[in-house]
């Protein structure tokens, strides 16, 4: 666990938001901006946001702790109090307050990473290096799945056009 004055210094800078609509507002244009689906942090209840620009350091605070299932990688995925992660675009590392049930066990989230150029597969990472991948669509709304979809099949369209 982080000293006080480690937290302090880590946090130097922020800019910070507080209150549910807020916080809400401000985790999914962060979700967008580094190329990520909007349902990949379900977090709930959020109390207070923060990002430091300057070294990519963001925070998410909820009331409580949460969990939530994950129909389509049919994964239970536990949130703590405050989420944090150094973040850059289609990357998050150094996570710490999620931790996925695999088996019986429970195994933290280090990072999350979107390798592929066209985006199709999400990578998490526990702290041993070990991970699992998954179709981007797994963690997007149905807006955002809709959108995605009616966009594969443009490209398909036109890859048939030009074969043509």
């Amino acid at each position: 666990m982080a000293s006080n004055s480690t937290m302090v210094k880590e946090r130097e800078g922020a800019e910070i938001v507080y209150g549910s609509e807020e916080c809400h507002r401000h985790s999914i244009e962060l979700l967008q901006e580094l190329g990520f689906p909007k349902g990949v942090l379900p977090l709930q209840d959020l109390v207070e946001c923060g990002r430091v620009r300057e070294t990519g350091f963001v925070w998410m605070k909820q009331k409580a702790p949460s969990e939530h299932y994950f129909e389509g990688t049919k994964t239970l995925v536990s949130y703590g109090v405050e989420v944090t992660a150094y973040v850059e675009k289609l990357k998050m590392k150094k996570m710490s307050g999620i931790k996925s049930k695999q088996m019986l066990l429970w195994v933290p989230i280090t990072e999350m990473s979107i390798d592929d150029p066209k985006g199709k597969k999400i990578f998490f990472k526990t702290p041993m290096g070990i991970g699992k991948s998954f179709l981007v669509t797994a963690f997007m709304t149905i807006q955002e799945k809709e959108k995605y979809l009616q966009l594969q099949d443009k490209e398909e369209e036109e890859v048939m056009i030009k074969e043509n």
